[in-house]
């Protein structure tokens, strides 16, 4: 596989990664599928989301106002790398001739990209600005979870 597709994939996964990382929190079965959800159900399931953090980091109003605005740069990143087309059908498109149209994969990866390139300041800020408001304690709790992956402290309790 060439340097700049592995570069270019590893990226978007890494991108999607970070970015359903507050989402994916607060998935639990029964739930529908983030894409097929109302705007409303999406800010509902975000608050939840952050509420339960802010919960188990004993975060201060400030603090919980530092990781909405986090959580909502993650969901703006998340919709533009998305695009306002469904992500499968334009995949498909690819394929739905004889050949693998390259033009057109390399048109929609260039626009994730900027999508990426556009939306990363305001996130990797929005993300700063939430942990550098932690205390020493709540900053280890959340370098506990990051290295130890530690599924159940997202769960009620």
């Amino acid at each position: 596989m060439r340097p700049w597709i592995k570069r270019t994939l590893f990226g978007l996964f890494g991108a999607t990664v970070a970015l359903g990382g507050l989402t994916a929190c607060g998935h639990r079965h029964g739930h529908e599928r983030l894409s097929s959800m109302s705007v409303e159900d999406q800010a509902q399931l975000r608050q939840k989301v952050v509420d339960r953090v802010a919960r188990r980091l004993d975060l201060d109003p400030e603090q919980k106002q530092r990781l909405d605005t986090l959580a909502v740069r993650l969901n703006e990143q998340r919709l533009a790398l998305r695009g306002a087309g469904d992500p499968r059908a334009e995949v498909r498109s690819l394929v739905a001739s004889e050949r693998f149209d390259r033009q057109k994969a390399q048109a929609m990866l260039g626009q994730k990209m900027a999508a990426v390139q556009a939306g990363s300041p305001e996130v990797i800020a929005a993300f700063g600005d939430f942990f550098d408001s932690l205390n020493p304690s709540q900053q280890a709790q959340v370098r506990d979870f990051l290295q130890h992956r530690h599924h159940g402290w997202w769960r009620r309790g």
